[in-house]
């Protein structure tokens, strides 16, 4: 006979925004931040492009393909 999986525990990790404390489990509608102060900080380093992913620039034949 199997048992329900207990609730896991939550965890406390690292607010990738501010650094502090974050609690990471459902209650935090927040996480991976640790409120939403730290979560809109994140999203407006995105908007404004202060986060990018770098690419290499494309070369002349890929240009051509499209």
């Amino acid at each position: 006979m199997s048992t329900p999986n207990p609730t896991p525990a939550a965890r406390i990790v690292r607010c990738p925004t501010c650094g502090g404390d974050s609690i990471y489990a459902p209650s935090n509608s927040w996480r991976p931040f640790c409120g939403e102060r730290c979560r809109q900080i994140d999203l407006g380093a995105w908007a404004s492009e202060s986060f990018r992913v770098e690419a290499a620039p494309p070369t002349d034949d890929s240009a051509r393909e499209q």
